[in-house]
């Protein structure tokens, strides 16, 4: 633990005098021609290189899920490091794949479904704490417990091996040094085998009892907020990843966009799959969540019946519906590639709501999920994937992306195929018999939309 979270320090400590400045031209002089560097091909590219060419979106997506699965261990900050390059190489090892350095596409949408099932594993998610209005990452399923006070919150697992506090005071003329300097000292018996101490935050790491402990901490006039994280060893494998996102993620003085979820939208869209004659249903359960009303695009409004919350997946009935042709869901055998059949969000097609289809690959991530990429479209979630012999193979369903780290810009999308042996082992606990008999994907389809406050 000491070498990882002393490398990620070192590393956030270093990245925050690595600004470069430019100059603009002086009037009245020439200005210096533009000298123009040849695009190389992505083959000749290297990994560095790869990098340099990605969103900023996207290396901190990368690197927040390779901190996720234990591979990183430096500040999640969207710059190209050779930290983020062996990260990768690591990774590609663990894989069994060439250690190229530099991800492609199914590889990379392996990581991003791994890195979530994790994050789901443990409950991750960003919260402001009520009393500093600080930003921090909080692991929900392990610390359930929560308390607060006019001095800030602290959040426990049930039986206390895991704790994380956030402490606000008042405090005259504050420095890092000499907060970092109290925080060796209180509690008496903490043992500190790392510090680091910068102008703007301090951290300590070291044991505290029979706990490893995480300490960071700032200031901002005479106010001052501290972040502890306290955890039994025998946790580590499970904490350390949580505690580098953490870290990544903690804003004591957040001002602009900050990391987290996207806002539910008051519409939203999605695809379903008609799946029996009486108006039987499959989508994505996260579309039609919270829902004020469901409504199925050409037939009125449709009830939820249930819901498969480890999968995603949701079941819609509509009643008294004419000339429904239901897909037949006997399952193919998809292995690398799918066509992915929807409908689109209405705003990317001009108000339409026609039927398209895209081709994705297939990654297995477990043996009821495999990743899916490239992403398909805002709309297309709950849509039906269907393999090569035109049969059906699962349901696409697209995910979203938290990054543990400054939210520049959105994430990129993630996206995953649930298996079709999942979806009828789904229809059958709910009491559903899947009667469709076509093959036709395009006229099994209908567009999901639920209205929320």
């Amino acid at each position: 633990m000491r070498s990882m979270l002393a490398a990620t320090l070192m590393f956030a400590a270093a990245t925050g005098a690595s600004a470069q400045m430019t100059t603009p031209p002086i009037p009245g002089t020439k200005p210096k021609p533009v000298q123009t560097v040849p695009i190389k091909p992505p083959a000749l590219q290297t990994p560095s290189e790869t990098a340099d060419g990605m969103t900023q979106a996207e290396r901190l997506s990368l690197q927040s899920d390779l901190a996720w699965v234990g591979q990183y261990n430096g500040a999640i900050t969207g710059d190209v490091s050779t930290r983020m390059v062996e990260a990768i190489k690591e990774y590609q090892k663990l894989q069994g794949s060439k250690p190229t350095g530099a991800l492609n596409p199914q590889e990379r949408a392996v990581l991003a479904e791994t890195a979530r099932r994790k994050q789901e594993g443990v409950g991750w998610k960003i919260v402001t704490e009520m009393t500093s209005g600080a930003r921090l990452g909080i692991p929900g399923k392990l610390v359930p417990q929560q308390a607060t006070d006019a001095n800030g919150s602290k959040w426990t697992s049930p039986t206390g091996t895991v704790q994380i506090q956030i402490n606000r005071r008042k405090e005259a003329n504050p420095t890092t040094a000499k907060l970092a300097e109290t925080e060796k000292k209180e509690p008496a018996g903490r043992k500190v085998d790392y510090t680091v101490v910068k102008p703007d935050f301090f951290v300590l790491s070291g044991l505290q009892g029979l706990k490893k402990f995480y300490v960071r901490g700032t200031f901002k006039g005479d106010e001052v907020r501290i972040m502890t994280i306290l955890y039994d060893q025998a946790t580590e494998n499970t904490v350390e990843p949580v505690v580098i996102a953490m870290s990544s993620a903690f804003n004591a003085f957040p001002t602009g966009p900050q990391a987290g979820p996207p806002p539910r939208k008051t519409v939203e869209y999605g695809t379903g799959i008609v799946v029996s004659d009486d108006g039987a249903i499959v989508t994505d359960r996260l579309v039609t969540d919270s829902c004020l009303a469901i409504t199925i695009a050409g037939y009125g409004s449709a009830d939820r019946l249930a819901e498969d919350k480890e999968h995603d997946l949701a079941l819609l009935h509509i009643y008294g519906a004419r000339g429904l042709k239901p897909l037949s869901l006997t399952g193919g055998a998809a292995k690398t590639g799918v066509d992915v059949i929807g409908i689109a969000d209405p705003q990317s097609q001009g108000g339409a709501a026609g039927v398209s289809s895209l081709k994705g690959a297939l990654a297995p991530v477990t043996a009821s999920d495999s990743a899916l990429s490239p992403p398909p479209a805002v709309g297309f979630s709950g849509s039906p994937a269907i393999d090569g012999d035109g049969k059906f193979a699962g349901v696409a369903l697209l995910k979203p992306a938290m990054v543990a780290g400054p939210a520049t810009s959105v994430p990129a999308s993630q996206a995953v195929m649930v298996s079709a042996e999942t979806v009828r082992d789904f229809l059958k606990t709910n009491g559903v018999t899947a009667t469709g008999t076509s093959t036709d994907a395009k006229s099994a389809v209908v567009r999901v939309i639920c209205v929320r406050k």
